[in-house]
């Protein structure tokens, strides 16, 4: 049996005689007849596909470590040019550019006129991507040179490493990365000498990865290898993360001292009165 369809139905009218007006047309009525739900189906459009889930990128991986080797070994005079730049920076970080008039002339002349512990002394950082050899760098019966292995997060981008080129060993890689400058002092208290660190400075590239750690350290074991009883320096106060590092490695930071200086025109003046 065949489905049922939709059809129009008209309305027979008479025809109009020889008298009659032709009569007004009227519309057909439109008769729709059930339709079966087949139909419905047949016709309707179909459900859209689901959409997939979005899904995150997956999270790269973490940069592998990188390892570099550090040095600390006793400065010689050919290291003078490493160690006027980095006062000179070292200025700039304080603000106190100022102040600075050193030269590598003057440093030539007042820092290497004395054996090493006796008077001033300076430890040099350097920095390598290959290991160092024990023999490389050479050693002086009063300190043996230092030797670390780091393992950091991030390669070191160094801008200035060919300013910076080591003068001291063969290799080609060595970085001079920072140094530290001490000399003796003295305890009344604990009728002891000490060391007094008159500067500490890492290049900015190397900063927080263990270095300036590692200088103090090797100041601090030759103190306790020639029987001293104190390391000591200042800090500046605007410096916090300076005084959270010292604090962290166990330094006690004296907050109820001041640093008193006489310089320049009033130091000449005291030279000049007569008792």
């Amino acid at each position: 049996m065949k489905p049922p369809a939709v059809t129009l139905s008209l309305s027979p009218h008479p025809q109009p005689g020889p008298s009659e007006s032709k009569p007004q047309t009227t519309l057909p009525a439109l008769h729709c007849l059930p339709t079966t739900d087949s139909h419905i189906m047949a016709d309707a459009a179909p459900p859209p596909l689901p959409t997939p889930a979005a899904t995150a990128d997956p999270a790269p991986p973490p940069p592998p470590a990188t390892t570099i080797f550090a040095r600390i070994r006793l400065a010689a005079p050919a290291d003078v040019p490493h160690i006027h730049k980095m006062i000179h920076q070292m200025a700039v970080f304080e603000r106190l550019t100022y102040l600075c008039s050193a030269t590598e002339s003057s440093l030539s002349t007042t820092l290497f006129n004395h054996p090493p512990f006796t008077s001033f002394t300076v430890f040099l950082l350097e920095t390598s991507p290959t290991p160092f050899s024990p023999s490389a760098a050479a050693a002086s019966p009063a300190f043996d040179p230092f030797l670390r292995t780091l393992t950091i997060d991030l390669p070191v981008d160094d801008p200035e490493r060919e300013v910076f080129r080591s003068s001291e060993g063969p290799l080609e890689d060595v970085a001079v990365a920072g140094f530290v400058l001490f000399f003796h002092n003295y305890s009344t208290f604990l009728a002891k000498p000490g060391f007094y660190v008159e500067d500490l400075f890492v290049r900015e590239c190397y900063r927080r990865k263990g270095l300036g750690r590692m200088l103090l350290t090797a100041v601090a074991r030759q103190a306790v290898r020639m029987g001293y009883g104190r390391v000591e320096w200042v800090v500046l106060d605007w410096n916090s993360n300076a005084i959270q590092f010292y604090e962290e490695m166990g330094a006690k930071v004296l907050r109820e001292r001041r640093l008193c200086r006489l310089t320049g025109d009033e130091l000449e003046a005291y030279g000049k009165i007569d008792f």
